[in-house]
């Protein structure tokens, strides 16, 4: 190095980025949405764990409650994703802020930064892993709603915390008007005249961002922007109007689904009923229409024709009030069993659908029979049902 030269820095610090977009004042308003974001993301995700728990009491009413919640949940986290890359930009500098040499001082900075990276590490998670599970897609082994809905609890505490550190800056910086100089003393309405972009005009792109975001996938819940969600999964297609997850082959049940040797059992303290395909379409039908929402974020409704579950069950003389174990031709998967509830079983609209839109149920939405309850997660309307075990 020659003499007076500047010493050759292996990291840059906080000075050597731009200050007048990224401040205080931009971080916290979009802080701000993105806040509502995680919260509203974080409700209707505990609302869904408890929905797929039967130990936790769910209501069968209104019935297109988990329809509501769970597209509000998967539309918030992708309003999210702008937001937080905005955020991320906007508090980058501070990565790069020299910690204090003081003891103390040190040790709140460290903590503060564990904190942050907790948040970060944890949000960019959530974001991730929900989106891939919208499109179905899990590179992972690990199981992703234990470890989803772990994680959100982690990433809530952290916005907490954080927030409660932050909070007088956060609330300086939404009080004090947007275009005040940045703290190196630039002046942001000097630089827009010279040619740039304003922090209102990035905040105005940062909403249009989220709102795009929000167009291009909400069509999976909401049927009216079906046309212009390019980005929604399953919005709408497959027979009778209803997405299909999991086709018949990809569960391996075509051949037990479609062989003249199918039967229901309903089975009860010792009694079983067995009922071939002919004799459960001879039993009294209704028909309902009823919405099935995934947590994947995609619902749609349709009319179904079946037979009520509470029927099925007087035929083994099962009291009010018990619970059923639904099980499925399907031999392997997490679902291919499930419990349901005591007010799910006894709710009139509870059926084991057999038509759906005035048709015979299609192979790959469950033939010969599938299960269809209100105010229900999709992944526990089980398909190609083959036996309904009361529990006791």
């Amino acid at each position: 190095m020659s003499p007076g030269a500047a010493p050759h820095r292996l990291l840059p610090s906080e000075t050597s980025f731009s200050t007048r977009l990224r401040s205080p004042a931009v971080a916290a308003r979009v802080g701000v949405w993105l806040g509502v974001c995680f919260a509203l993301a974080f409700v209707t995700g505990l609302i869904s764990h408890a929905a797929q728990e039967p130990s936790w009491p769910f209501p069968t009413r209104p019935v297109w409650g988990y329809r509501v919640s769970q597209g509000l949940h998967v539309i918030s986290g992708t309003a999210a994703v702008p937001l937080l890359l905005v955020k991320l930009w906007a508090v980058f500098p501070k990565l790069f802020v020299r910690p204090p040499r003081a003891s103390r001082e040190l040790l709140i900075h460290l903590a503060e930064r564990g904190s942050i990276a907790v948040l970060v590490a944890a949000a960019i998670f959530q974001l991730a892993t929900g989106l891939a599970n919208s499109a179905q897609w899990y590179p992972w082994t690990f199981s992703f709603r234990a470890t989803h809905y772990a994680v959100g609890w982690l990433a809530v505490g952290a916005l907490v915390l954080h927030i409660a550190v932050k909070l007088p800056l956060i609330t300086g910086a939404l009080l004090g008007p947007l275009d005040e100089p940045t703290q190196h003393g630039v002046e942001p309405v000097a630089q827009v005249r010279e040619g740039g972009l304003s922090r209102r005009a990035l905040l105005r792109t940062t909403w249009a961002a989220a709102g795009v975001a929000v167009l291009a996938t909400a069509g999976s819940t909401v049927p009216a922007l079906r046309r212009v969600s390019s980005l929604g999964v399953r919005s709408g297609g497959g027979p009778g109007g209803i997405p299909i997850n999991k086709t018949a082959r990809a569960a391996g049940v075509t051949a037990s689904a479609t062989s003249p040797a199918y039967r229901l059992t309903i089975a009860y303290a010792g009694r079983e009923v067995t009922l071939t395909t002919a004799e459960l379409g001879e039993l009294s039908r209704h028909t309902e229409r009823l919405p099935i929402a995934c947590v994947e974020g995609w619902s749609a409704s349709g009319e179904w024709t079946g037979v009520r579950i509470r029927t099925l069950l007087e035929l083994v003389e099962a009291p009010i009030g018990v619970a059923v174990r639904v099980e499925s031709l399907q031999q392997r998967g997490s679902f291919r069993a499930i419990e349901l509830p005591a007010n799910f079983a006894d709710d009139p609209l509870t059926l084991l659908a057999t038509g759906l839109g005035g048709e015979p149920l299609s192979l790959d939405h469950g033939y010969p029979c599938r299960l269809i309850a209100p105010n229900r997660p999709g992944v526990l309307q089980t398909k190609w049902v083959t036996r309904l075990d009361v529990l006791t």
